[in-house]
């Protein structure tokens, strides 16, 4: 028993006696936690100058676009071929992807052989003797009666401008075909496989390895959005931010960049670990000063520097007694998978004897687990190094989500990882110490490059099936100048029916007369009282104007409108106004005075002077009852007299936009049109007196409100109208009315977007095929989203936050395609209303007879000037529909409010001056 624990002893001394003597001998392949996170910055650093346009030319890590620019989402199906070329033989496969709606993929395959005469010989012939091999695999699997796409496996250095493109930037391993450097790859494949008349093939994806690794695990794990090889050579890829990456235009979504890693160092950023050793093994490589960092990591190099490694220490006599054979002296006589035999736990020690005594050595127990701590020490090394550039990139995915913790997964393939039994080990654990605020999966690939370029081939064909499927849709959303010009022409027409009498009545565009027949002229001066009631808020304000020096100052309070009472009865609506004013008078010290008095009233009315307005109809959601028909201002008179508390002079009742030009003309004397682009739309502009058969007199002019909102009402833009502004319009509480106001406006844009975001999620195209709650919802899609989500500052994660406080759990395709349609939707509503506005310059210039007219429009509302598009393509459709006129757009401050305060102003002035006369 005493002699066991002896040899234990004695064994376990021997051992940690050999394990310190190659520790010393070799210090300098030990890697510290602060190098490895030194080294993680340096290589943070690095693919930051890979990405950068100004950079990349002299980067050494290249991050090239592949232009994959999603992973599989599980709703991938049909037939697929791929190919994989860049070997001693070349493999086509059927790829059979998800049948009966699961997650499976079916793969039937057939080796080629690759000659030496064609991979050596011409171009031409290499890629005939392709096009021939899948033609026979075609025909063999009976294949060629259908139409099938193909993903391309080519792992050779290429540029890409397209992910069907691929242009070979030089050959390596053992091809060398002629005439194909610098040309595209897939063109020249295209060619060779139209000889083959009855084969059908479409190439969608040219893929290189590490892609098709990360896309065949994304296919198992949705998470997985790196792949990593760790193989004969070393590489990784991950889905990088679009608007990180300067090389490809475009800052919506992802797209997969290939870091090629194997050459950081190259421009000599890892001078300070590399050792003698890797400089010796660089020399003897056939491409010297190239590729450093795989030299130190990957398994076509590992063995070859523990064979100078034992070579160095058998010349100092720190191995085999200072024996050397002439196996040792041989350059590749020593491979990664001995150094994995020897790492083996229970047999390594076995392994090591044998293999040093089939080198022609005779190695002593002490020899044996000195070379096996050397072969620990190498490949600890290269795992160290790979999970500190592996750690740089799941620190890049972090910020990018800006999340505190990262959940993903690494898609990982290549022999050194699979034969070699520690390695795994070591690189999991390392990564986590690296970046403990992530939670790594690493999932190992199968049938890594050539199932994942069908999985390339498969994802890009779902996204260009689905691409169809949504142009499709928002096509119906895109109106060609034709269908704008015809938009202008009938809104003219409309505007003239509403002008004459007998057509008057059946017009759709109502052509209200406001009775304002003036704008300021700076005389104006006083306090007055102003009301604007338009919306679920309702203002009270107290206005002062100044003469001379054109000033106006403002006091109001905002009193909320209870839905009961917006949809209750007139009288309690009138009532709860006349309150809202008590308290206001009260608050501003006035009860009792007596004070001139405007009423915007932004609703449309027939006016028969300018303190008369009788209801035409609610809209915005009001439905107070035995209003409709009568004239509010008497409404308003009978409530304040009900109250019995005060007495007001009810000088105006007026509309917004009336309110929204007499602010802009307050300002700019040549402002004779009110545009409000908002909650609701209308336009008003001053209109000839000889034009406006409705009210008696030709002489001035006088304010025309022109209730556009209605244009339509008659069918006569229905065939720009789509499916889902009928939705909208049916679902809406005014049914068949306000059809143009329904395509424009802020109250319905949100509702047309959730309508298209239903319908592409029943056809599986968004949220994957999911409609949430909230989604049905109507009204959960307020317009100020279509504002954030367009906002050109906004990146896509802001995006998705935005849907997912709306319950919407969105991937960033589908954050893309959400931006797409608001901005479909958002766009057609400023051409719409550009038209309208183009139709009423052109009206104006017409009706003065001019070759060339200046003018100014006052706006004002939330959608023209929250909106970060809206106002610009407005401008640019009047500038394009009306070209002979000068339009200068111009902000209105509070049309509603000091508005309907200077049209007080203004009709007292013309009372005065009346009065004199």
């Amino acid at each position: 028993m005493f002699a066991v624990h002896l040899m234990a002893f004695y064994f376990s001394k021997l051992k940690e006696d050999q394990i310190k003597k190659v520790d010393r001998f070799l210090y300098h392949m030990r890697l510290s936690d602060d190098t490895l996170l030194d080294i993680m910055r340096r290589f943070r650093a690095e693919m930051e100058k890979g990405l950068a346009k100004d950079t990349n030319p002299t980067a050494a890590v290249k991050m090239l676009p592949t232009f994959v620019r999603a992973i599989p989402d599980g709703s991938e199906n049909g037939e697929f071929l791929s190919l994989d070329l860049g070997g001693s033989k070349f493999r086509v496969l059927k790829v059979q992807v998800a049948e009966e709606g699961k997650r499976h993929v079916q793969m039937e395959s057939q080796f080629y052989p690759t000659p030496n005469e064609i991979i050596r010989g011409n171009g031409t012939e290499l890629f005939e003797y392709v096009a021939d091999c899948l033609a026979d695999f075609m025909k063999t699997k009976d294949l060629k009666h259908k139409k099938l796409p193909l993903g391309l496996t080519f792992s050779f250095p290429c540029r890409q401008t397209k992910l069907e493109e691929g242009v070979l930037l030089s050959w390596t391993k053992k091809f060398k075909a002629r005439g194909v450097q610098d040309t595209d790859v897939v063109s020249r494949l295209t060619k060779a496989m139209r000889r083959h008349k009855d084969m059908d093939v479409d190439i969608l994806a040219v893929v290189n390895d590490t892609v098709g690794t990360m896309m065949t695990c994304a296919y198992d794990d949705p998470y997985c959005e790196v792949g990593v090889i760790i193989g004969t050579g070393t590489n990784a890829c991950y889905m990088e931010d679009m608007s990180n990456i300067d090389l490809v235009e475009g800052d919506e979504g992802r797209m997969c960049i290939n870091t090629e890693w194997g050459a950081f160092g190259d421009d000599g950023a890892l001078e300070d670990i590399r050792t003698e050793f890797d400089r010796e093994l660089d020399l003897g490589s056939l491409n010297p000063g190239k590729q450093m960092f795989e030299k130190m990591i990957s398994g076509l190099y590992l063995g070859e520097l523990v064979r100078l490694i034992l070579l160095k220490m058998a010349k100092a006599g720190l191995l085999f007694g200072g024996e050397k054979s002439s196996a040792l002296h041989t350059k590749g006589k020593i491979e990664t998978r001995h150094v994995a035999a020897m790492e083996k736990y229970k047999e390594g020690l076995a392994n090591t004897r044998e293999i040093l005594v089939d080198l022609g050595l005779e190695p002593s127990e002490a020899d044996c687990i000195a070379v096996q701590h050397v072969c620990t020490i190498v490949s600890f090394r290269s795992a160290n190094l790979c999970a500190a550039a592996l750690a740089a990139i799941l620190t890049r995915l972090q910020e990018n989500k800006k999340v505190e913790r990262l959940r993903t997964t690494v898609g990982v393939d290549g022999t050194l990882y699979k034969i070699h039994p520690q390695y795994p080990k070591r690189l999991h654990k390392v990564v986590r110490k690296l970046v403990p605020s992530c939670d790594v999966r690493f999932l190992l690939s199968e049938s890594g490059s050539t199932k994942g370029a069908a999985m390339v081939t498969a994802v890009a064909s779902r996204v260009q099936a689905q691409r169809k499927q949504i142009d499709k849709v928002l096509a119906l959303f895109r109106l060609t100048r034709e269908q704008l010009v015809d938009v202008q022409a009938k809104m003219r027409a409309e505007l003239e029916y509403g002008l004459k009498k007998k057509s008057h009545g059946l017009a759709t565009v109502r052509m209200l007369p406001t009775y304002v027949c003036g704008l300021p002229d700076g005389t104006e001066k006083g306090k007055f009282l102003a009301l604007d009631l338009g919306g679920t808020n309702f203002r009270v304000l107290l206005v002062k104007i100044r003469s001379g020096r054109r000033s106006v100052r403002m006091y109001n309070k905002i009193f909320a409108i209870p839905l009961g009472i917006m949809q209750g009865t007139g009288e309690e609506l009138f009532d709860h106004i006349v309150q809202c004013i008590a308290d206001f008078l009260d608050y501003m010290g006035l009860k009792g005075a007596s004070l001139p008095l405007g009423f915007t009233f932004s609703f449309p009315c027939r006016q028969m002077s300018i303190d008369k307005g009788t209801l035409i109809g609610w809209t915005k959601g009001f439905k107070a009852t035995d209003c409709e028909g009568e004239d509010v201002v008497d409404m308003l008179r009978e409530a304040i007299k009900r109250r019995n508390e005060f007495d007001l002079d009810i000088v105006a009742v007026v509309n917004d936009t009336v309110g929204t030009m007499m602010t802009c003309g307050y300002e700019d004397p040549n402002c004779e049109i009110g545009l409000i682009a908002g909650t609701g739309s209308n336009m008003c502009y001053m209109e000839d007196m000889r034009n406006i058969e409705m009210v008696e007199g030709d002489e001035g002019k006088m304010c025309i409100n022109t209730e556009w909102g209605g244009f339509g009402d008659n069918g006569c833009i229905d065939d720009i109208r789509t499916r889902y502004d009928t939705e909208v319009d049916e679902g809406s509480l005014n049914p068949g009315k306000q059809r143009y106001e329904k395509m424009t406006s802020g109250m319905y844009l949100g509702e047309i977007v959730r309508q298209i975001l239903i319908d592409l999620t029943k056809q599986g195209l968004l949220f994957r095929g999911q409609i949430s709650e909230r989604l049905r919802t109507r009204g959960i899609f307020e317009t100020k989203f279509l504002s954030q989500i367009e906002s050109d500052r906004l990146a896509l994660l802001q995006v998705r936050t935005i849907l997912q406080q709306l319950g919407l759990d969105s991937t960033c395709e589908d954050s893309i395609v959400v931006k797409e349609v608001c901005g479909a939707v958002s766009r057609r509503a400023a051409q719409l209303c550009g038209a309208g506005l183009a139709a009423i310059v052109e009206k104006r210039r017409e009706d003065q007879g001019l070759e060339h007219l200046r003018i100014t429009v006052g706006v004002d509302g939330t959608l023209y000037k929250l909106h970060p598009h809206f106002s610009r393509i407005l401008q640019e459709t009047v500038k394009e529909l009306a070209p002979r006129c000068d339009v200068t757009f111009m902000l209105s401050e509070d049309g509603s409010g000091k508005g309907a305060a200077l049209i007080t102003a203004v009709a007292k002035r013309l009372q005065q001056a009346q009065k004199e006369n």
